[in-house]
């Protein structure tokens, strides 16, 4: 075999030793993909504004602690997306119950996230994991 064939074989055999070495990096996670905590944070404040400028939702949060509520729903988020986080605060259907949550509200607050998650910049992949999600909660939420 001559010089220049050894050279290329040689290289091909360096170039697949590394690649074998190579270590893939794993997808982000939807959790990471939302930017982690900072970024639940944005988009909870985000909605949280969005809401109390819209009569169909905000009239929803006329009673509620709203630090309170700002801290478990980012936590409730946290832990639908496989973050780092537990959800403390009641289930869902308790938490609704009384607030005659209607098809209207819900998709006022749909709406409101979509809008969010779009102003936040969180790819339109991982809008629709989210929704997903959200979306096998509905009938905990709704006309309780």
């Amino acid at each position: 075999m001559n010089a220049p064939n050894r050279l290329v074989l040689l290289t091909l055999a360096i170039v697949l030793a590394l690649a074998g070495c190579a270590t893939p990096r794993p997808a982000p996670t939807l959790y990471e993909q939302f930017g982690a905590e900072p970024g639940l944070a944005a988009l909870v404040d985000d909605l949280l504004e969005r809401f109390a400028d819209d009569p169909r939702v905000g009239v929803k949060f006329a009673n509620t602690n709203i630090p309170r509520f700002r801290r478990l729903f980012i936590e409730h988020l946290c832990q639908i997306m496989d973050g780092p986080c537990t959800y403390t605060g009641d289930r869902l259907a308790e938490a609704h119950r009384g607030l005659s949550i209607d098809e209207g509200t819900f998709n006022a607050v749909v709406e409101h996230l979509i809008d969010a998650m779009d102003a936040q910049h969180i790819p339109t992949r991982a809008q629709n994991r989210l929704i997903a999600k959200l979306a096998a909660m509905r009938k905990d939420v709704i006309y309780k």
